[in-house]
């Protein structure tokens, strides 16, 4: 996890900022009213319900101690259909100004030991329709159509999750090392005053190409002088 996000179990105080975080989804999704309700009030009973509610589960990811990011989940199964445990991440999401710094793979990995804890072998997604976004993260994670939701196995999310820490840093490294070499080229050819010129040499017709173009422009020329003496005469 990268310094300064933490994921932990939402509590009690949480629960305004977590408002406003679902209130700033719904107004930023173009079908709101199946992100949730529009009004606060219900909208903090309904979490306060599935955070204590059997299997039910609310994270909620901390950049430098604020909330900027939450996902819902609950725990579901065995039941009459099915002998497994499973994970059902319902919602997650992390606030525009906040993206692209490592809050949602830091709360999927919060789901992904969730379900190791629990057993589940599976973690369902349900992205919401038209998050295309959210529907390329869950892809590169791993999860594969499964009816209306997406689902990959415990274990090849945490591997993807980890190869993502391992790699992020490596791709830097990688990015810092072209910027160097480019940087020692730059200031080699400043110290030496060379300066690279390409000569665009003009196009040289081969012989026989040239050969034939003067044929034909004085054979041209031959048969205008002929065309103009037959006419005077």
């Amino acid at each position: 996890m990268r310094p300064g996000i933490e994921v932990r179990p939402a509590e009690p105080e949480d629960l305004s900022p977590l408002v406003d975080l679902c209130l700033t989804a719904r107004a930023e999704s173009s079908v709101g009213s199946q992100v949730c309700t529009g009004e606060a009030a219900d909208l903090a009973h309904q979490l306060g319900a599935l955070a204590t509610a059997p299997g039910g589960t609310v994270l909620v990811g901390l950049l430098d101690g604020a909330p900027v990011g939450l996902l819902l989940g609950r725990v579901v199964g065995p039941n009459p259909f099915t002998d497994e445990t499973s994970l059902a991440v319902e919602s997650l999401y992390v606030a525009p100004d906040h993206r692209r710094r490592g809050v949602g793979h830091a709360l999927m990995t919060g789901a992904a030991g969730l379900a190791t804890e629990v057993g589940a072998e599976h973690v369902y997604a349900a992205p919401i329709p038209g998050a295309r976004g959210m529907q390329r993260f869950f892809v590169q994670l791993g999860f594969a159509p499964a009816a209306a939701h997406r689902v990959t196995s415990t274990a090849a999310l945490q591997r993807r999750l980890a190869q993502d820490v391992v790699g992020a840093p490596g791709r830097r490294q990688a990015s810092r090392g072209l910027e160097d070499l480019i940087a020692r080229r730059r200031q080699s050819r400043a110290a030496t005053g060379e300066v690279p010129v390409v000569a665009l040499a003009e196009p040289v017709e081969p012989p026989t190409r040239r050969s034939i173009s003067m044929q034909v422009r004085r054979a041209v020329q031959t048969r205008r002088e002929v065309e103009s003496s037959t006419t005077i005469s």
